[in-house]
């Protein structure tokens, strides 16, 4: 199978949500850049009855920018970025193909050039020929104002079920994943800023949009994690944890595919963890912990020219060195979590741009400037 994937109990991430076709019973992954389109005019949720009119509205208006993204063997999802006939989707959904064919909901079908994938962030564009009555692109919102309750509408093609929608809310902000490329040094990069929702997202909603109630498309639905798959089918189970990328960084990322034909993300060159727990903060020595704790950096890149330390006293805890940076805040934003400044980094930073590091080092906080370079 083709780039469905499923988060098993050993919890192997999925980019599951498209699906295959010609496979038994699955015939059956800050404002920036980026067109400026108006909202849709949706009624006044507080004068309805239990947002329902809300919801039907916003289905009619927004239905029309959705897309039905089928290659020889996927069927996923995506939506009309601008009027230039732009179509966005997820890399996994046309991996391997050059040209695809894009269904719309109103019945028309045309062919559509692949002409920019970025496998780490998991986008795609596509351009489409399609008369302008086809056209309708969908208005982006600003994924940094989300907030974790937030009712989101997600709306694709599940199982080949066109214009499916589904109703939750976002469960949390700020999840990361491992990005497709990897340091030549070994290590991972990861891609950061990720939504995480309990909207139904099922094989075929890779690439369809994440909306607010505004109407707005807020993220990308790319994958699901469960430890359920069904025997029959070979199909994961939804388990209410399901993935969007931001529209902060989908929007930064598309423009650079449609400008250049890639795009380059900021590099700092450190390694962190999001995930140290009190014996490895204990084994550290450290009374506290709140802020991305610098294991390692890498020789050469732009944290170490800077003068960021990482860790060189060896613990009790094997591969876990004691004597590294705490950064606290980066360009004044407080840091809790690794995650925190990576998505940080992510939706506002490009590669020459400088950030600015507060780090805790010995007990005493320091401001340290560092340029950032492409990631290699």
């Amino acid at each position: 199978m083709k780039r469905i994937f499923v988060m098993i109990s050993i919890l192997i991430l999925a980019s599951l949500a498209c699906q295959m076709t010609g496979l038994p019973a699955l015939a059956q992954p800050t404002p920036g850049p980026g067109p400026q389109v108006a909202p849709p005019s949706l009624p006044d949720p507080a004068s309805v009855d239990e947002n329902q009119d809300l919801l039907v509205s916003m289905y009619e208006q927004v239905l029309p920018g959705v897309v039905a993204i089928r290659t020889d063997v996927a069927l996923g999802s995506g939506f009309m970025f601008d009027d230039q006939g732009h179509v966005l989707t997820n890399q996994h959904v046309v991996e391997g193909s050059s040209t695809v064919e894009v269904d719309f909901t109103s019945g028309y079908k045309a062919q559509g050039t692949v002409i920019g994938t970025d496998a780490d962030a998991d986008v795609a564009v596509i351009k489409v020929d399609a008369p302008a009555d086809q056209i309708h692109p969908l208005a982006t919102g600003d994924s940094s104002k989300l907030q974790v309750g937030q009712a989101v509408v997600a709306i694709g093609n599940p199982f080949g079920l066109n214009g499916t929608m589904t109703l939750g809310i976002v469960s949390g902000l700020g999840r990361t994943q491992f990005a497709h490329a990897s340091p030549d040094g070994g290590g991972f990069f990861s891609t950061a800023d990720i939504i995480q929702t309990d909207a139904a997202i099922n094989p075929g909603n890779s690439g369809g949009p994440l909306f607010n109630m505004d109407g707005e498309v807020v993220g990308i639905n790319q994958s699901i994690r469960t430890d359920n798959v069904n025997q029959a089918t070979g199909n994961a189970v939804n388990s209410g944890v399901g993935f969007s990328i931001s529209i902060n960084v989908v929007k930064r990322v598309a423009e650079g595919l449609i400008r250049d034909g890639k795009y380059e993300y900021p590099y700092l060159g450190i390694s962190s963890s999001s995930d140290l727990g009190l014996a490895e903060v204990e084994a550290l020595g450290l009374n506290s912990y709140t802020g991305a704790y610098v294991l390692s950096v890498t020789p050469g890149g732009p944290a170490d020219k800077a003068g960021i330390r990482g860790g060189d006293k060896p613990t009790s805890k094997p591969n876990l060195n004691a004597g590294g940076d705490i950064i606290t805040a980066i360009d004044g934003h407080p840091v809790k979590t690794f995650d925190e400044m990576l998505s940080y980094l992510i939706t506002n930073k490009s590669p020459g741009d400088e950030v600015v590091l507060t780090v805790l080092r010995d007990g005493k906080s320091q401001d340290i400037t560092v340029k950032l370079e492409k990631r290699p």
